[in-house]
């Protein structure tokens, strides 16, 4: 018995209660790795595409073919490469973003018409195989959810719109 009191009063868990900072340690580990394994390799990918498309000439024609529905909402035809990236990839959606900033292709308040909508639609693509079909989603349903989200990433970059601009 005093030796279970002895091992008590030696080892502050064993009353069941995690210390604070061990919570904070293993959170923090957790977010590097997310940060390694998730988000860098996205916004990565998004820098190279952009200045792929930067280099070919195709950022310039997306400008010009998207510029008109995309002036609905305030923002350059550049700014669809965000929307598409967003759709593939939230992450990838934000990388896209920070390079066009990057190039003074989209401001400050370009990114804040943009943002809802990232958050709004982004990942579908990746949600789409990997929960809709899982938890058994009608076919027929998916391309209403799918136009769903987008509808409501255009509202919320018109309501922005209003805002900042």
């Amino acid at each position: 018995m005093s030796e279970n009191k002895t091992t008590a009063a030696a080892d502050p868990h064993a009353g069941g209660k995690e210390m604070i900072t061990d919570v904070f340690v293993r959170g923090a580990r957790q977010g590097w790795g997310i940060a390694i394994g998730s988000m860098i390799p996205n916004v990565l990918m998004a820098f190279v595409i952009i200045k792929a498309l930067q280099i070919t000439g195709l950022l310039k024609i997306i400008g010009v073919a998207c510029g008109p529905l995309m002036a609905v909402f305030g923002l350059p035809g550049e700014s669809a490469t965000v929307l598409l990236a967003a759709w593939m990839s939230m992450g990838g959606g934000v990388g896209v973003a920070i390079a066009l900033f990057g190039q003074g292709l989209v401001d400050g308040t370009h990114l804040a018409v943009l943002t809802p909508a990232i958050y709004l639609m982004g990942s579908q693509l990746q949600y789409m195989g990997r929960l809709l079909g899982v938890v058994g989603i009608s076919g027929k349903m998916i391309p209403v959810m799918m136009l769903l989200s987008i509808l409501a990433a255009a509202v919320a970059m018109i309501i922005m719109r209003l805002f900042v601009l």
